[in-house]
């Protein structure tokens, strides 16, 4: 799910909000503490020889491993201090995946919604950007399961509390285009509406950033993301920003793939190896993101939706 700083950083303070709120240190317990963290230190994954064997000939040959990601979704993807290097969890696991396969990842900042077209044009080998696998994305592309989290609602410091969708009635809320959190605003506008109550306003936007700014601004009474990206915002701004009740819909995260292509399995192998030699748990815990592990990824393992 995600976008691009550089917009929205001359518009307003909090600007900085999706750009600073990627930026986060593990503590023992594997919550996250903010500091100016840029990789995970030491990834430095083996190639795996059977591993390498696998991916197809066309991508082996090139060496490079093409990958779509939005990068404005801390701590999970976003854009560096430089203003063109993309870091995060995801690319993380990306470049340790790439490793084992012989690969090096090749990271493009592509707005989310128009990612998954890219990937069914072939236009890219991955698509590693916080997506959650559903049926209905599975249509058109294959997932590898590699992580698992929920949604949260946030809203201003001095904003309504709201713990559920149904709470939503009669609410102006935002959220990133082409999310499953697009989606359930627009599904409980209309259980909104057939039970007599005032419909949910929805403001759907292009980028996350964009989302931050809509609440911010007042434009919009309660926002909606993924519950490591809304945990990193409100724990750096806890002075403008709450959240309220847990995350709800929890649910995988999965590596998008264009179907046919033959990456699946090599993807998946590789996912398994990276947490055999315990690097996958290393970058969780350094983004503070170990409440997202899974212990059995796989192939289109996607919920309902």
């Amino acid at each position: 799910m995600r976008p691009r700083p550089q917009v929205l950083i001359a518009a307003l303070t909090i600007a900085a909000l999706t750009v600073a709120a990627g930026c986060g240190s593990s503590n023992k317990s594997g919550t996250s503490s903010q500091a100016n963290l840029t990789a995970t230190p030491g990834i430095n994954v083996p190639k795996d020889p059977k591993i390498a064997a696998e991916v197809p000939q066309s991508i082996a040959k090139s060496g490079a491993l093409t990958v779509a990601t939005d990068a404005t979704y801390p701590p999970n993807e976003f854009v560096a201090k430089d203003g063109h290097t993309i870091i995060g969890a995801d690319v993380d696991l990306g470049k340790a995946i790439g490793q084992a396969m012989g690969l090096t990842p090749k990271f493009s900042n592509v707005t989310f919604d128009a990612i998954i077209p890219a990937l069914q044009a072939k236009k890219y080998d991955l698509g590693i950007s916080s997506f959650t696998d559903t049926k209905t994305r599975e249509k058109v592309v294959d997932f590898v399961t590699y992580e698992r989290y929920g949604t949260l609602f946030y809203t201003q410091k001095s904003g309504p509390t709201i713990t559920s969708l149904d709470q939503l009635c009669g609410h102006t809320a935002t959220a990133e285009s082409g999310t499953t959190q697009a989606d359930d605003i627009a599904s409980q506008d209309k259980k909104c509406t057939a039970a007599g109550k005032p419909g949910v306003k929805s403001v759907i936007l292009k980028t996350q950033d964009q989302v931050n700014l809509a609440l911010s601004s007042g434009r919009a009474d309660v926002a909606m993301a993924d519950s490591p990206v809304v945990k990193y915002l409100v724990e750096q701004h806890s002075d403008q920003f709450k959240t309220a009740g847990e995350p709800y819909g929890a649910a995988p995260y999965g590596i998008a793939i264009p179907k046919g292509t033959g990456m699946t399995t090599p993807v998946l192998d590789a996912i398994k190896a990276i947490q055999a030699d315990g690097t996958y748990d290393k970058i969780l815990n350094y983004w503070g993101l170990s409440f997202g592990h899974i212990h059995n990824p796989g192939i289109n393992q996607g919920i309902a939706g």
